[in-house]
């Protein structure tokens, strides 16, 4: 089994260092760094993580080609791949519209636009390209000066079913959130069927089961942290998502009305049990059942994703000394 955390680019480097460590220490794969507009610029932080860490693999997730030319972010990543000794993960995808609106960036062709910088980035890092067809301004100077240390393994973050599969034929892992968890069953298909089209194997393409976690010992306060989350963003979700879980988009309407004129914490109040389900909260127990069901799903590799928990770095610790602990112990 594979494990890997998620965290947001809002964290101050000091914390994020703090968190990389015991993540290392806790025997964690990997270590995603969002890299949202107007935050902490990702590469930056996992440029400090490079320094302050050993072993834990460092991935940016995700990058997208419409803030950053596709050509700067090889560039990006070839350097990373280099300081970090061999460790680093390139993640790429269009990126959100509302989001790129901030800069007064538009969005077009996102399906096509990522497949071509997968293809780009794949190619000039060192894998190859899948199938040949690179845009026309790559010319026969387009390629590093420096030689690559290592080939960096490029991931598509996603969730529709276009983008999935065009994931499967061309990257060489994928960043799937998972609204609900349980969704991954059908992520994973999505996947394999553009795997299948490219005529590749299933061993080719690293396929995480990525959803929100919150975990401590007080049950309710975990479960709080990940509904203050789901208030948020819920209303956001893709209307076939929200129906995995039974939901639409319309039940969220009194939470985003409170969420304005009252706040977080009292929109929070009105997340209910099929919303919360949406990720993964609760004791380590709840959790380690929830984590099981994904690997009867086939998962091989679990993203925990934030909140993490109400005190993230105790939430860590929590998921490192007994959430693994436990999986590792279920799975002999």
């Amino acid at each position: 089994m594979t494990y890997s955390l998620r965290v947001n680019n809002d964290l101050d480097v000091a914390t994020l260092v703090d968190l990389a460590q015991r993540a290392e220490r806790h025997g964690f794969d990997q270590l995603w760094v969002s890299n949202d507009l107007f935050l902490r610029s990702a590469p930056v932080l996992l440029g400090v993580l490079a320094a302050k860490t050993e072993r834990i693999k460092l991935g940016v997730g995700i990058m997208n080609p419409y803030s950053v030319h596709v050509s700067e972010i090889v560039m990006m990543a070839a350097t990373m791949q280099e300081a970090t000794g061999g460790r680093f993960l390139l993640g790429l995808a269009a990126g959100s519209a509302e989001f790129l609106a901030w800069a007064g960036l538009e969005r077009p062709r996102p399906l096509a636009k990522t497949a071509e910088t997968i293809r780009v980035a794949r190619t000039m890092l060192g894998a190859g390209d899948v199938d040949g067809k690179l845009p026309e301004w790559c010319g026969p100077l387009s390629e590093l000066r420096f030689p690559l240390a290592e080939r960096v393994p490029v991931y598509v973050g996603g969730m529709s079913p276009k983008m999935l599969e065009m994931a499967g034929r061309l990257a060489d892992g994928v960043l799937p959130l998972l609204y609900p968890p349980e969704h991954f069953a059908e992520a994973r298909a999505q996947v394999l069927r553009g795997v299948s089209e490219a005529g590749r194997s299933s061993s080719d393409v690293d396929i995480p089961a990525c959803f929100w976690v919150s975990v401590a010992d007080d049950a309710s306060a975990a479960c709080h942290a990940l509904a203050t989350k789901i208030a948020y963003y819920g209303p956001s979700f893709a209307p076939y998502l929200l129906a995995r879980a039974g939901l639409g988009v319309e039940e969220f309407g009194p939470v985003t009305a409170v969420l304005e004129s009252e706040g977080l914490d009292a929109a929070a109040r009105l997340i209910d049990e099929r919303m919360l389900a949406l990720g993964i909260a609760g004791s380590v127990a709840q959790v380690v059942e929830r984590c099981q069901s994904l690997r009867a799903m086939g998962a091989t590799h679990l993203s925990f994703g934030p909140p993490l928990g109400p005190d993230v770095r105790e939430a860590v610790d929590v998921l490192g000394t007994q959430v693994l602990p436990a999986l590792a112990t279920a799975e002999e």
